[in-house]
């Protein structure tokens, strides 16, 4: 029997996975995406339609999902598991085993990520129910941002609510961490001033010093920032009392609506995958692409702002890796910052896509949260 590690990454509308060899080799993987648009299962290899219902959540299509990953090797023996967890709170900076005590704790959380937490929970039962008593281990997305300065964790808040851990934690950490690691073997200056995209269904961005975190767009929650699938990024409070006070909804209705019936959606009324909105010739899904660009190339400069300069912007994550067009109007946007953008390698997908003698480096760098989580759950369970 092959002894291995299952990690399950569990995002707002995809679940990844990954089997490693108790030696961090990657044996194999695959991924369900589309969740709530009528999921799609895809090995690498082909794509199917799950048989599930078209809106199954995160839960059904685990239980689907784990016997599928065990019926794939007649000698796979799964001896432990990891888990990309969304929010740790002040509580966990760096990964942990699972326990009743932890899984508690992260229950409390679940409110500051109700688009990722309970999936991310859900990962852990799941797993649990398939493989009684195996050891797992939680990795979270905002351990990677505990490097920032305080006064970029802080809001401008009475004090009281800051010191009850109301603070700027940022996101997506798993995945900066990998980009992290591959800065060297792509940047002449690695350790320098540096912006990571990480652009998907859910959408940040990370500014970078010395290769660890110095700013991000997200802050107490994943709601803040760019414009996501869903989710609506940067917000006026007051949106929020106007809802409350004019509209007569509820808190419940205003976190479906700010989290689940916003961004790409809210804004096209179409869809929350850019690839239908690049596809579709509505001026409602335009102007959702345009409110995007515009957004990431705002959030780009004032990053640029708090690093003091900018040597290069790396792009990351479903839409930062696979769409040219996306990756072609931010650079525009960014031209003042010396960014010269190289067309062919962009839409050839190369990992430069600036000239030569562009001032501003742009790359193009596959994150992989997989292997950090697979690492980091060989070492704790080692341990």
């Amino acid at each position: 029997m092959t002894r291995a590690f299952l990690v399950l990454n569990a995002g707002s509308s995809s679940i990844k996975y990954a089997v490693y060899t108790t030696d961090s080799k990657k044996m194999f993987s695959g991924q369900v995406d589309r969740i709530g648009l009528g999921p799609a299962y895809n090995d690498g290899t082909e794509e199917i339609a799950l048989p599930v219902a078209r809106d199954a959540t995160h839960a059904t299509i685990l239980d689907w999902l784990l016997p599928h990953i065990e019926g794939l090797s007649d000698t796979l023996n799964i001896v432990g598991a990891g888990h990309r967890v969304v929010h740790g709170g002040r509580d966990f900076a760096a990964p942990a085993r699972v326990t009743e005590d932890v899984i508690a704790k992260l229950q409390t959380l679940a409110p500051l990520a109700p688009g990722h937490q309970p999936h991310n929970l859900a990962g852990i039962k799941a797993v649990d129910r398939r493989w009684p008593g195996i050891p797992q281990v939680a990795c979270f997305d905002t351990a990677f941002h505990r490097t920032q300065p305080r006064i970029a964790q802080l809001f401008a808040i009475p004090r009281a609510l800051a010191d009850d851990g109301v603070l700027r934690y940022g996101f997506h950490g798993l995945s900066y961490h990998y980009i992290s690691t591959q800065l060297p073997h792509c940047l002449d200056r690695p350790n320098g001033k540096v912006i990571v995209a990480h652009l998907g269904n859910g959408a940040s961005m990370c500014a970078m010093q010395n290769m660890k975190s110095v700013a991000t767009t997200m802050g107490y929650t994943a709601l803040d920032g760019l414009v996501m699938g869903r989710r609506c990024g940067e917000l006026d409070p007051g949106v929020i009392f106007h809802m409350l006070r004019d509209r007569g909804m509820t808190v419940a209705e205003i976190e479906d609506t700010l989290g689940t019936k916003s961004g790409l959606l809210g804004v096209s009324d179409i869809s929350s995958d850019m690839r239908d909105l690049l596809s579709s010739d509505s001026p409602a899904a335009a102007e959702a692409v345009d409110l995007f660009v515009y957004q990431a190339c705002k959030k780009i400069g004032a990053l640029a702002a708090t690093l003091g300069g900018l040597d290069a912007i790396v792009f990351t994550g479903g839409i930062g890796e696979n769409s040219a067009a996306i990756r072609g109007r931010i650079l525009q946007g960014c031209a003042w910052l010396g960014a010269d953008i190289d067309d062919a390698a962009n839409t050839a997908g190369a990992t430069r896509i600036t000239t030569d003698g562009s001032r501003l480096a742009a790359h193009v760098i596959a994150t992989d949260e997989e292997g950090i989580i697979a690492g980091e759950t060989q070492r704790l369970i080692a341990e």
